[in-house]
């Protein structure tokens, strides 16, 4: 039998505090802010969970989710509401709420808010023990401020110091409850 983890309340939201089972409103979770590339929710604490990578990301119009790149595992995109681009592979594909996009392993991407107002994405992708990425120079991302000026495989290197900052929970959200 699997305990239920304990929810613990942080400065913005709560997070499990330790391994189990858990059920967790969006509204309730700890949310974070970049002004580089967004907001969001990982619904997780201070320990990743050890297979799956869960984030919420609410990009506003020409605001990147993170750095263009590929990795060594899947990824997998839902848009639940609002308009976003998706770079993949140097070309742009325009997306909608109700569009889904299968990354496989190694394949570059990231995805830039568009349209008139928010784009909220649901993005999950596979961990592992041996995670490696890639951040190339890409043309297409660069033109939205997402891509590095020389190929790196380290991810420090590539994002420098993240300006992050805790924030209420921000759900509802455009058009998602």
């Amino acid at each position: 039998m699997v305990d239920e983890a304990r929810l613990e309340q942080t400065s913005s939201g709560k997070a499990p505090a330790g391994d189990g089972w858990f059920a967790l409103h969006a509204s309730e979770a700890a949310w974070i802010r970049s002004p580089r590339f967004g907001s969001g929710t990982r619904f997780e604490g201070t320990s990743l969970f050890p297979e799956i990578g869960v984030n919420v990301r609410v990009l506003e119009p020409g605001v990147p989710a993170c750095l263009y790149h590929r990795e060594n595992a899947q990824e997998d995109f839902f848009v639940l509401s609002g308009e976003c681009i998706a770079i993949i592979e140097e070309e742009e594909r325009r997306l909608r709420a109700g569009h889904f996009v299968h990354c496989p392993a190694w394949t570059n991407h990231v995805f830039v808010g568009a349209g008139e107002g928010p784009s909220v994405v649901l993005m999950i992708g596979h961990r592992s023990e041996r995670e490696e990425l890639c951040y190339p120079v890409s043309e297409a991302a660069a033109r939205y401020g997402a891509s590095v000026a020389v190929e790196t495989r380290d991810a420090q290197e590539a994002y420098g110091e993240w300006d992050i900052e805790p924030i209420e929970p921000v759900w509802p959200l455009y058009g998602v409850e």
